[in-house]
């Protein structure tokens, strides 16, 4: 049986969950949910009661070591890989796999996301053995499809095969992001499922992949074979890794192999890319408030998000439908349905305060 490695993306920048989210302490690291833990701590422990600690990785923005050290300070910190470019989720992968490869060619691989929820930890346990078992034994990429429960249109959709009613089931279609139209469509057909973004193989296969549907990437990453586990690894970072492709997995790959794989899952995953998948999750008043934080005070107010990072006092009268959050320096308010502006205000805020506030 090969040995099964981890890999945790953790790179991004998180800009949907400003103003607490900035790109000096992006959203993994932040507790968001108000657990006492953070994106990334929810993650590694999750992933830790599978996986020893030696064979954990989390790629990550060279910018967030120390954050990462103090995080998860079980974790070797010869098996957190810098990144010395933002290039999007392509190259973070292949400079994991092929780094693992070079001292583990048997090796099987998950990718997974560091900024994801899971509720049902054994259900995802049980998925991801599945997943492995059968990359052990195959040249598949296995993904883990979460079963959908309504036409979000903020999630990308995989069509499968179901044939015999088998647990894992040969990829069909990729559609990213549909109209709701589309989505409703999907859900009523019972042959898609939510793409969590978690995907699975072995070494070979990743390699074999990256050879043929990103043959550039494979070049750089494969000169560096005799690099990686050496001094000289961080140099032929620095000299390689600006000249990637920003490309991610699902465009560059997935998307296109005809060796994918999908299991069906049950596991009270979000993505919680935005503060509104906050507000659907997190648990609510009587007024369907979802408060987090201290010194929030509510009157007369519904359906609203509250998040106070700050020690300042927030005071809610009369309003509903909002979304506001508070950092130290920065007071977002808006409606709960003009939440996908965020990023653009993000933007906005770049260009004209010089970086000040993101």
């Amino acid at each position: 049986m090969s040995e099964n490695f981890a890999v945790i993306m953790a790179g991004g920048i998180g800009s949907r969950f400003w103003p607490v989210s900035r790109s000096t302490h992006p959203k993994q690291f932040l507790d968001i949910l108000g657990t006492g833990k953070s994106l990334i701590q929810m993650t590694y422990q999750r992933i830790n009661q599978m996986f020893d600690e030696e064979k954990i990785f989390v790629v990550t923005n060279k910018e967030y070591l120390n954050i990462v050290k103090k995080q998860l300070p079980k974790l070797p910190v010869e098996n957190i890989l810098l990144e010395p470019a933002l290039k999007n989720t392509a190259p973070c992968i292949a400079y994991s796999v092929y780094k693992i490869f070079s001292k583990y060619p048997d090796a099987n691989i998950a990718i997974l996301p560091s900024d994801h929820l899971i509720t049902d930890e054994i259900n995802f346990i049980e998925c991801m053995k599945k997943g492995l078992g059968f990359v052990n034994e195959s040249n598949a990429i296995v993904t883990l499809g979460i079963n959908p429960t309504r036409p979000d249109t903020g999630y990308g959709y995989i069509q499968f095969i179901n044939e015999d009613n088998n647990e894992i089931n040969k990829v069909k279609t990729f559609t990213e992001k549909p109209t709701a139209d589309i989505a409703e469509t999907f859900i009523n057909s019972g042959e898609f499922l939510w793409n969590s973004g978690i995907f699975i193989s072995n070494a070979k296969t990743w390699i074999k992949s990256f050879e043929e549907y990103l043959p550039e990437i494979h070049e750089l990453f494969k000169v560096g074979i005799k690099y990686y586990f050496t001094d000289e690894e961080e140099n032929y970072l620095k000299r390689s890794y600006p000249l990637c492709t920003v490309i991610s997995i699902d465009f560059g790959i997935i998307e296109k192999a005809k060796n994918v794989w999908v299991i069906p899952s049950s596991f009270g995953w979000s993505d919680l890319g935005t503060w509104r998948s906050v507000k659907e999750i997190a648990k609510a008043n009587e007024h369907n408030n979802v408060v987090i934080g201290k010194n929030i005070i509510e009157r007369n107010s519904s359906n609203c998000l509250v998040f106070n990072s700050s020690k300042g006092l927030i005071v809610l009268q009369g309003v509903k439908d909002l979304i506001v959050v508070e950092s130290n320096d920065a007071i977002l308010i808006c409606n709960i349905e003009d939440e996908q502006e965020v990023k653009f205000i993000v933007s906005d805020i770049k260009e004209k305060y010089e970086g000040k506030y993101n």
